[in-house]
């Protein structure tokens, strides 16, 4: 069966999702799949849009290297650190599982915090603002998002319940939800998130673009922010059409409790630089140009 089918079904035009499986190819014992594809494609893309905006704000590009590196380190085990803290009754049945992270099991948001604790040591080691430097970031960490969330499409994951609307997941039973099984088709969340990440990404290159004119009025930390306010938006719709989301003692969604919290917090970031007119508290105090780096 093909990945997307296109047909005419009571005079709607329908779009039929099934995936066709995680894995690319093998060869003896090496497996290519999807997502380690999509990962790989969405960090060489979002390198070089993070050298290109860089060069905009009179950062080194090459910094941007460097900084990657740091981030592929610390990212990657936070994203599964946050996945296993908040599934830790099923790995402390099953403790051999907690570095089994080819089987799956990780979580953006924990990159996301991860990838800023890091980013704050990167510049202040580095004597850059870190305003300029997520700015920069914001734009290739919300594409990586968009690119990378086509992983859950071809392994079968992190869709939202069951539906009939023109456009539908197909599940295979075994990987359908304990309670779901009688149900083939479901909300392709992937596809959701996806596109509005793709919105997002837009939005940031627009404003990116408007203020490397002359006298701009957009001040350092705001694409960041931007990013902040409008992926959790998006986030926490979504979320809430999900059959797979980690709990909170089974009462709340983590992801949008985190989405609030990153709403609040880069709501309030806008307010400090445009209502009060001030700049945001960076990490380095006195900072040298970031050309003689």
């Amino acid at each position: 069966m093909s990945n997307v089918s296109l047909y005419l079904s009571d005079s709607l035009l329908t779009f039929l999702f099934t995936s066709p499986g995680s894995i690319i190819f093998q060869v003896g014992f090496l497996t290519f799949k999807w997502y380690g594809l999509l990962i790989a494609s969405a960090v060489i893309i979002g390198v070089n849009l993070s050298q290109y905006l860089a060069k905009q704000r009179d950062i080194d590009p090459s910094l941007i290297q460097k900084l990657t590196i740091w981030l592929v380190v610390t990212a990657i085990p936070c994203a599964r650190l946050y996945y296993v803290i908040f599934e830790w009754s099923e790995y402390a049945r099953n403790p051999g599982d907690i570095l089994a992270i080819w089987k799956g099991g990780i979580a953006i948001h924990g990159a996301i915090i991860g990838g800023l604790v890091t980013i704050i040591v990167f510049a202040r080691w580095h004597r850059i603002s870190f305003w300029k430097l997520v700015d920069v970031v914001a734009p290739s960490l919300i594409l990586g998002q968009a690119i990378g969330r086509w992983g859950n499409f071809f392994n079968s994951e992190a869709f939202g319940a069951p539906t009939n609307l023109p456009w539908k997941l197909y599940i295979p039973i075994q990987q359908r939800p304990p309670g779901f099984e009688g149900f083939e088709y479901f909300h392709p969340t992937f596809l959701y998130e996806s596109l509005w990440n793709f919105s997002v990404l837009c939005l940031l290159l627009t404003l990116f673009a408007r203020a490397a004119k002359p006298n701009s009025q957009i001040k350092d930390g705001t694409i960041f922010l931007v990013y902040l306010v409008t992926y959790s938006i998006g986030r926490f719709w979504i979320e809430g059409l999900r059959t797979d989301s980690l709990m909170l003692l089974n009462l709340l969604r983590i992801a949008q409790v985190i989405s609030l919290a990153g709403i609040v917090v880069g709501g309030m970031g806008l307010i400090w630089l445009y209502w009060l007119k001030r700049p945001l508290p960076d990490v380095n105090t006195t900072r040298r140009s970031t050309t003689e780096i």
